[in-house]
Formats: C-alpha cells, sequence, structure tokens
C-alpha cells in the first residue's frame, strides 16, 4: 500500500469515528435508536437504517430524491434525522417512535413534491425516506400489481411490459415520480381520458396508522381507504403498498408532435383545440403546449399540440381530419409504436431508447423550478387568447401546459375519490417556469411571473372555490400554522372542493392528535 493510499485510510477511519461518536453523543439519535430498538428484531442492525447529520453518507442520502434545487440549498432546513427502512416493521416502529422522541415525521416516496414538503419544514423534523421499499409483484390472472410506495412510476410501467404488450396503467409521464405521493394524490398521465386516474384503479392497501398497526382496506375501513385515493395519503398515516387494477393497451398505439406560431394559424388551433380535445373519442389525449419562444429575434408564441391515440396512425389521422382540420394532423406526423414505447416518447427519450431506460432513477437530478394549476371550465375566447399570448410574452419564461378531460373522467362521480376535478372542467393548466442559476434574485424574478400568470389568468378560470390540482403542490394558495380547521379550508377546498369535509372527518377520526402533518395537510376538526 502506498504512502497517500494509507494515509486517505487513515482520514477515512478517522471520519468515520468522528461521525460514530458524534451520533452517539447526539440525544434524539440514541433515544431514537434506543425507542427503535425495542420494536425491530434484535438481529438486525438498527443504526444501518439513520442517517443523522454527522453521518458521512447523510448529504447524498438526502439530495438524492430532491427533484427542486430551490429546497436543495445550504439554507433550507434539514432534517435531524433520515430513517430508511427496509422492511414494513421498520415503518411501524419510527411512527410509533418519532412520536415518543417528540419529532414530527415527513414522508417522501420519490421526492416530486413541487414544494419540498414531503422533506423540508421549519420545526425540527425527521424524515421518513421510502426509497428501499419499492417491490413491484405482478398479476396477470386477476390483471392487478402490488406496488410498494417507495417504487418509482417508470419501474411500475417496466414491470407490468415485462408480463405483457397489452397491458399499462393509467399515471404521469415522468419515470421518476414515487408511487407513493403520486398515487395518494389522485395521480393521472396519458390515458386519463380513455380509463381515468391513478386512484380510480386501486383497490387495496396497506397503511401504517399511527398507532404503527398495518392495515389492509378491510382493517381500515372504506372512509380511510377512500381518503388515501386522492387525499393526500400522508395527512392519515404511511402508505406501505398499493394493489392496483392493470388496464387494457392496444398492442399499436400512435403519438404524434405539431408546432404552430402566431403567424401559422397557432391561434385558431388553441382556440378549437378547448372545445375538441375534451369531446373527441376518449381513445385520444391531447396535451397543449403554450410556449413563449423567439423567432428571428422577434418574441411570439409557440403552440405545440402532443397526442396518444389508442390506435394505429390512420385512425387518430382520420378522426381529427373530421374532428379538428385545422390542426392538419398527416400520417408522416404520426409514429406508430408500442404503449411502452409511448411511455418513453412522453418522458423525451430518444427513439429506440429500451424500456430498460424507465429503471433509472436519475438521483441527484433537480431543476430550480416552480409549478401553478388551474381547471378551465368555459373555452377561453380568441380575444382572451391574444390578451394571454401578450401577457405571456411580456413576461417572457412562463409556459402553460394544458391537459384535455372529457371521456372516462365525465363518468366518474366528483365524490367516488377525494379528487372532485370531474365533470364541467374542459382542461387542466399546470403553469411551469425552471431556471438554471440559483440565487434569490432569479428565484424571486420566476416566481413572480408564475405568480403574475397565474393573477391574470383568474379571468378565464375556475371560481369559487378557484380550483387547484393537489399533485402541483403550491403554497401559495395557503398553508397551515396550527392547523385550524379554517386555515384548511383555504388550500382544501382548492384541491377537494367538496370533499374536504369528508376528509376533515376522516382525519379526526384516524389521527385526531394530527401527528401527521405537513404545510398543506387535511387538518382534524378538534384544532
Amino acid at each position: 500500500m502506498s504512502i497517500s493510499m494509507a494515509i486517505s485510510l487513515l482520514f477515512s477511519l478517522l471520519f468515520l469515528n468522528i461521525s460514530i461518536s458524534s451520533a452517539a453523543s447526539n440525544p434524539t439519535y440514541q433515544s431514537l435508536l434506543q425507542c427503535l430498538s425495542q420494536y425491530i428484531n434484535p438481529s438486525q442492525n438498527v443504526s444501518t437504517i439513520l442517517f443523522s447529520n454527522t453521518n458521512p453518507s447523510y448529504a447524498s442520502v438526502l439530495q438524492a430524491y430532491i427533484r427542486n434545487a430551490r429546497f436543495n440549498t445550504s439554507s433550507t432546513p434539514k432534517p435531524v434525522i433520515i430513517i430508511t427502512p427496509l422492511e414494513e416493521s421498520h415503518v411501524s416502529a419510527a411512527v410509533i417512535c418519532s412520536q415518543k422522541v417528540g419529532f414530527q415525521l415527513k414522508i417522501r416516496s420519490g421526492g416530486h413534491d413541487y414544494e419540498g414538503l414531503s422533506y423540508v419544514s421549519d420545526k425540527p423534523f425527521f424524515v421518513l425516506d421510502m426509497f428501499n421499499l419499492r417491490s413491484i409483484s405482478i398479476d396477470m390472472t386477476d390483471e392487478s400489481a402490488w406496488v410498494e410506495t417507495g417504487a418509482t412510476l417508470g419501474e411500475l410501467y417496466y414491470n407490468i411490459w415485462e408480463k405483457s404488450n397489452v397491458h399499462g396503467f393509467p399515471a404521469g409521464l415522468c419515470p421518476t415520480v414515487g408511487v407513493g405521493g403520486h398515487l395518494s394524490g389522485a395521480g393521472y398521465g396519458t390515458l386519463m381520458r380513455k380509463y381515468g386516474l391513478s386512484s380510480d384503479y386501486i383497490v387495496d392497501a396497506k397503511i401504517v396508522n399511527v398507532d404503527g398497526k398495518i392495515l389492509d382496506r378491510k382493517a381500515m375501513g372504506e372512509d380511510l381507504f377512500w381518503a388515501i385515493r386522492g387525499g393526500g395519503a400522508a395527512s392519515f398515516g404511511v402508505v406501505l403498498a398499493y394493489k392496483v387494477k392493470l388496464v387494457r393497451v392496444p398492442e399499436t398505439v400512435t403519438v404524434f408532435r405539431l408546432e404552430r406560431l402566431l403567424a401559422d394559424n397557432a391561434t385558431d388551433i388553441a382556440l378549437k383545440w378547448q372545445s375538441i380535445a375534451p369531446t373527441t373519442d376518449e381513445n385520444l389525449f391531447t396535451r397543449m403546449l403554450l410556449q413563449p419562444v423567439t423567432r428571428n429575434r422577434q418574441r411570439t408564441m409557440r403552440v405545440t399540440v402532443n397526442g396518444l391515440y389508442l390506435g394505429n396512425a390512420d385512425g387518430v389521422v382520420a378522426l381529427l381530419s373530421k374532428d379538428f382540420p385545422e390542426l392538419g394532423l398527416k400520417n408522416e406526423n404520426c409514429t406508430e409504436m408500442r404503449w411502452i414505447d409511448s411511455v418513453l416518447w412522453w418522458a423525451n427519450f430518444d427513439a429506440g431508447t429500451p424500456p430498460t431506460a424507465l429503471l433509472d432513477r436519475n438521483v441527484n437530478d433537480a431543476d430550480f423550478l416552480k409549478r401553478k394549476s388551474d381547471y378551465v371550465q368555459a373555452p377561453i375566447s380568441k380575444n382572451g387568447l391574444e390578451s394571454l399570448w401578450q401577457k405571456m410574452v411580456e413576461l417572457g419564461n412562463v409556459g402553460l401546459a394544458c391537459n384535455a378531460y372529457g371521456g372516462r373522467m365525465d363518468e366518474i362521480d366528483d365524490k367516488e375519490t377525494p379528487f372532485p376535478h370531474r365533470k364541467g372542467n374542459l382542461y387542466k393548466i399546470q403553469y411551469s417556469v425552471n431556471w438554471d442559476e440559483p440565487g434569490n434574485e432569479t428565484e424571486m424574478n420566476r416566481t413572480s411571473q408564475a405568480k403574475a400568470l397565474h393573477e391574470f389568468m383568474t379571468q378565464f378560470v375556475s371560481k369559487n372555490p378557484r380550483r387547484a390540482y393537489l399533485n402541483y403542490r403550491d403554497i401559495d394558495i395557503g398553508v397551515a400554522e396550527n392547523w385550524s380547521y379554517e386555515e384548511g379550508k383555504v388550500y382544501g377546498e382548492s384541491y377537494f372542493a367538496g370533499n374536504y369535509e369528508r376528509l376533515v372527518d376522516v382525519k379526526t377520526a384516524v389521527d385526531p392528535n394530527n401527528f401527521f402533518r405537513n404545510e398543506q395537510s387535511i387538518p382534524p376538526r378538534t384544532k
């Protein structure tokens, strides 16, 4: 061994010893370790699932699933300890012991919460990081899957594809999103108009309640089972796994992307899209992207229509030549592929990328970003669109992604699950702004732009309440400081409309002391 290697090894051992002794001298760490040891099998080394801030791996574990760089700065509040369970019993122990030690417990599956509420708090807290609990079990005999909440959507899609070319699941476009947060907040994707939401296909679940007990659907009861299918499960417990029904997809699907500028017929396309996209054949899902761009040194607007059709290219070209001739879709604009390849296409992978790419968790990958949401219930007029173009060009950086509703979404009652945005909504808007450079000045500029555009859109969107989508988390709507019913109502009615009341009732029944909480959680009625 060289002298430099020996010195390096010596320093590594010295640092490890210092970190171990620091953890040993940390009374919170010691209290948690001692408590967990009472509930976890003695043959398991409990310390291997705990990361205090003196552990050399602490930063890498914390940062791995931070998906918004705004919350990965030196000033961002950090958890006192990260708990990384390897088994279901570890989750139960973590829930019990966090309460005994007196710390708030944040629950993180994929880390895509846009406001970082699963791993940031201004009060001392632990993070329960579910990334190790990622098993997926597909049962083709009843076309179902048990999926642990630390799995990603990409892993779920890949596992389904391994079993069948003609099955899929109606969930999101980003493959690194965690199953836990996505399904508990409703979840949607390109199969929404044909099949509905992710949460519409949950048939069973396993949850750790505030007493540390593991409950399935029968044991938890229908009220709690209802609440964790779109109401944000982190208000009620820790979901370990969901059982979902798979859906049928054809062997061949078709995708397309068409772009138009204002100098073309972009405004006419945007106008017509609003009435056609929610009413056309349910086998067609389209997303319209509205983005300010520069062309020939002039600022203008680009309108992009992306589509997935559950059928062949001839079918969608014939459909849209009848329903939407202004779009001018032709066979050469279309690409036929397997459904699993359409998942890769929507996630912006290059053509020919193998499905194994969906298994890449792409950890430590995060932009600076801000998101907001709205629902449109009546088409925006041509004059309205032209005023919108002017505002978006003036602001400069915020884009809008408009996702068509209708189809199956119109057929499911708005009280069937906590997600209330069903019939009567033409499309949902996601406000999107990303940036690369750190610093408060750029962040203030971009977030202010998003707020300004959201304010401008007030005239065009849903009212009383102004609706929003829970999985597009937005703390501008309101936050809880004391978790009172009235505080919760501000954001609760935006996310859940009339279903807020029932969610409060469920919360009061299962977690009256409000252990499971975040800045936008459901409050118990007693607070």
